[in-house]
């Protein structure tokens, strides 16, 4: 079992990754007085695969469980659904002693984190991650969001959970695609904070039927929590997570985001990033080229043509833009990564060009 702090203070908690967390689940509990109501969170697939026995066993040690089933998809992350959150839970007379379990992948947890954060005030909540992107990413350091008028995560608040319960485990029910989404995100650490990381990924990466999940499921949660706790509210530092993001979200904007999931579209955002990085000579050819053969491993989905002047039309509403400046995550060197306000709109356009192999 690895146990991961993130240092806030008041406001610290663990990150645990163990096998068979989630039938240890209510032990974690056991330090909350007169809990009202547990409101479960999930889709109705993880459900079927996890969400049913973990009901089970906290009914049988007498928790009253209020079961709410969101649509699969990122579609779900909006005020139509947030509403129907609500209005649940007021129904089910949930009070400030409820608690929120965010059972799923990273749609289930930015809305459950953002309910937890909004219902009468703020409640406790716990992130249960149940795909490798959220495992090793989303559920870690309290971003909640919502989606609105197709612009990602426009609404939405820094809010810590209560625990971060990570069990591998569960990744054996996970589509194969939405694994290779997760390794978008682990690719990414590795690139911003560790360079030794990124050369076992592209070993790793060449056999992912036996990729060690745990060990990087815990480097990803390392690095997470390290710069969470020097930069909780993303003033600077935690900035550099959003490496491959600026373009990664745009080109999910653009394509739906049924069509590409979220780490995808960050693999493709961190090919066109590592490319200006490159151009601007703030990489070397060899770091360059060791980063694009191990994103090149991954069975990326085809993308259809990008048509350049859209993207731009997504970035130019992208939520890191600060008074009429993009704040852009470059690498400076691989294993760094830094924020840069100098990245134009023609370098941009012209990375676009490097998905035109894809």
């Amino acid at each position: 079992m690895s146990d991961i702090t993130v240092d806030l203070d008041l406001r610290s908690y663990k990150i645990i990754v163990e096998s068979g967390a989630l039938k240890s689940f209510p032990n974690y509990l056991k330090h909350h007085d007169n809990i009202k109501n547990l409101v479960l969170i999930s889709h109705d697939s993880i459900m079927k695969h996890h969400g049913i026995n973990l009901k089970n066993n906290l009914e049988s040690l007498g928790y009253k469980i209020v079961e709410i089933i969101l649509p699969d998809g990122d579609d779900s992350k909006d005020l139509e659904i947030y509403n129907r959150i609500i209005t649940m839970m007021i129904e089910s007379s949930c009070d400030k002693t409820s608690v929120v379990i965010a059972l799923g992948g990273g749609v289930v947890g930015d809305i459950s984190g953002f309910v937890a954060s909004s219902f009468m005030r703020g409640i406790k909540y716990y992130q249960v991650p149940t795909t490798l992107l959220a495992m090793v990413d989303s559920s870690i350091g309290g971003k909640t969001g919502l989606n609105f008028s197709r612009k990602k995560n426009i609404i939405g608040s820094i809010y810590q959970p209560v625990s971060v319960i990570v069990d591998p485990n569960l990744l054996d029910t996970l589509p194969f695609n939405e694994k290779i989404s997760g390794f978008g995100e682990i690719i990414k650490y590795g690139a911003i904070k560790d360079r030794g990381f990124v050369n076992k990924l592209n070993e790793w990466v060449k056999d992912i039927e036996n990729f060690p999940y745990t060990k990087a499921i815990e480097r990803c949660c390392q690095i997470k929590a390290e710069i969470v706790t020097k930069d909780e509210n993303e003033i600077n530092l935690r900035r550099v997570l959003n490496f491959g993001h600026t373009i990664g979200h745009a080109l999910e904007s653009y394509f739906g985001f049924q069509e590409l999931r979220h780490g995808e579209a960050v693999s493709y955002g961190m090919l066109c990033s590592a490319w200006i990085s490159f151009k601007k000579g703030f990489i070397d050819i060899k770091d360059y080229n060791l980063l694009i053969e191990t994103i090149n491993h991954l069975p990326l989905p085809k993308l259809n043509k990008v048509d350049p002047d859209e993207i731009m039309h997504y970035i130019n509403f992208d939520k890191k833009n600060e008074n009429g400046k993009l704040n852009f995550i470059l690498l400076d060197g691989l294993g760094k990564a830094k924020v840069s306000q100098n990245v134009s709109s023609l370098e941009i356009l012209e990375s676009l060009k490097v998905l035109n192999e894809y």
